[in-house]
């Protein structure tokens, strides 16, 4: 058996010599400007990046992904597999503590890992464990009926975080947390929906603390005025800069630019289950109907690749295919071969400063459709109204199409492709909102979770993506690449992959 060293505290927190040797100084509020307000703050609950993104700096996941993209220890500082593969052992950080002083331990563990496995659509992070033994008080073994692959990979997810389990036993039955008590370096303050959440120096922390006295998540729809507001001073750093912008604010004295990778890619999802979207030939008609590489070249600038995978190519099992290129003709075709000449009406939902450009790429989907024949009416929702909507049962599910992103934060293709295109996943009990289900699909992501040789589980995924590209359950636009914006004055922030701004160690001139 082998078992994983410690790693540097201060590599895994993003620490940087250059920002040490700048001095950095305490106290300060730190503003960040994002596009949508969190849906939930309950680990058991929250689906999207913003949501995490706070929630990273208030309660600890057991392993972490550092923004260079490796795994490292956070609150387990090492772990071993058994050499069947079927126990994994986590060595926990001693001396740690959450916010109302209750001690991090290995019961702690149990009771949360317990409750994600009472919440259907999480339990996909970790299904093969069947039972959890704490072993001594710093020591927690998961015990698995097969191998599991991904499991690292989805241990270090960020929703699959710590909170107190005095806060968990206290809960009311049904009701979920509100503010979470975890072991960040950051204590929940505040939270005024759809204006701000504000969080607080945790001076009790068990690594380094932090410079600034609290941060605030300003929820800012608008890309014109997060702008506005970073280059008025009024924030500090923001999210999502439109690309044409990009270039007159890192020209401006005092605001400088950062682009990052990001693991997201970008969709618009059939409803696969209604006429006439349970015809393959339309599925495929819209996507030759719409001009990929225009959106990416004419509306992200460049900012993004037309995706040639339900994946994207920085993820573990990622396999190219032959994009659907823009013909209009042949998108007319298959329609006609369809029984549909005349084209249709459709719903086309999208949300609003949520993914970069997404209202002005929901129109221009929006035209291309027009001109095979196609009328789909724009309806955008405030976020979480429109998570809850795409999140009903396929009974109830009125939307004909839907545009979406989906970010592989595990950088492994399982949570990439199973949490999506799994029949198990359909809404609510997962996130196959568009209700896609294909028995062969099914059986390859099945077979590739459980086994352990990486190169099988490539040709396994290679199978799988093969099959939903040809049944094409997506118009399959792009992946993204992040542009955000900051203040010179600001130091220290990690922008990370992920679609974070991490807050941990930075601070204020």
């Amino acid at each position: 058996m082998k078992r994983i060293g410690l790693w540097v505290l201060c590599g895994l927190l993003g620490l940087s010599a250059m920002g040490l040797a700048q001095g950095p100084r305490m106290g300060g509020e730190l503003i960040i400007a994002f596009g949508t307000d969190p849906e939930s703050l309950d680990p058991n609950k929250i689906t999207s990046a913003p949501a995490g993104m706070v929630l990273t700096h208030i309660a600890e996941t057991l392993l972490t992904m550092t923004e260079d993209l490796e795994i490292a220890p956070l609150l387990a500082e090492s772990w071993e597999f058994s050499e069947d593969s079927l126990a994994l052992t986590l060595y926990l950080r001693k001396g740690v503590k959450f916010h109302d002083g209750t001690p991090f331990n290995a019961e702690a563990v149990k009771v949360n890992l317990e409750r994600f496995r009472r919440a259907s659509y999480r339990f996909l992070l970790y299904p093969r464990v069947q039972r959890i033994e704490v072993v001594d008080e710093y020591t927690v073994r998961l015990h698995l009926d097969m191998p599991f692959a991904p499991i690292i990979s989805h241990l270090s997810h960020n929703f699959v975080a710590m909170v107190s389990p005095k806060q968990i036993a206290e809960l009311p039955e049904g009701q979920d947390i509100v503010a979470p008590i975890g072991t960040g370096p950051f204590k929940f303050d505040k939270w005024v929906r759809g204006e701000y959440v504000r969080i607080v120096r945790n001076d009790e922390y068990w690594g380094p603390k932090p410079y600034v006295d609290a941060v605030v998540f300003r929820v800012v729809p608008s890309d014109a005025t997060r702008l506005v507001l970073l280059e008025t001073g009024q924030v500090h750093a923001i999210m999502r800069v439109p690309p044409l912008d990009a270039p007159r604010v890192a020209a401006t004295p005092g605001l400088e630019v950062v682009k990052v990778p990001s693991v997201r890619t970008i969709y618009i999802a059939f409803n696969y289950q209604k006429a006439p979207w349970t015809d393959r030939r339309v599925r495929q008609a819209l996507n030759y109907a719409v001009d990929k590489e225009a959106i990416v070249k004419e509306i992200l600038g460049g900012a993004g690749g037309v995706s040639d995978a339900p994946i994207m190519p920085l993820i573990f099992g990622y396999s190219p295919q032959k994009p659907y290129e823009y013909d209009p003709e042949k998108a007319k075709k298959l329609l006609a071969e369809a029984g549909i000449p005349k084209g249709f009406k459709v719903t086309l939902y999208h949300p609003t400063g949520r993914y970069m450009m997404d209202a002005a790429i929901a129109e221009a989907v929006q035209a291309y459709l027009r001109n095979v024949g196609i009328e789909a009416e724009l309806i955008t929702m405030e976020w979480a109204a429109y998570l809850s909507f795409l999140f009903k049962p396929v009974h109830e599910a009125t939307f004909d199409m839907f545009l979406l992103g989906w970010g592989t934060v595990t950088l492994d293709a399982d949570y990439g492709l199973f949490s999506l295109f799994h029949t198990s996943q359909w809404a609510p009990a997962g996130q196959n909102r568009f209700f896609y289900s294909n028995p062969a699909v099914d059986a390859l992501l099945e077979k590739a979770r459980v086994t352990p040789d990486p190169e099988a589980r490539k040709d396994l995924y290679a199978e799988a993506i093969k099959l939903i590209w040809q049944d094409a359950p997506w118009i399959f636009l792009h992946y993204e690449v992040q542009i955000n914006a900051q203040s010179t004055k600001v130091k220290g922030l990690i922008h990370h992959p992920r679609e974070y701004i991490l807050a941990h160690r930075a601070w204020l001139e």
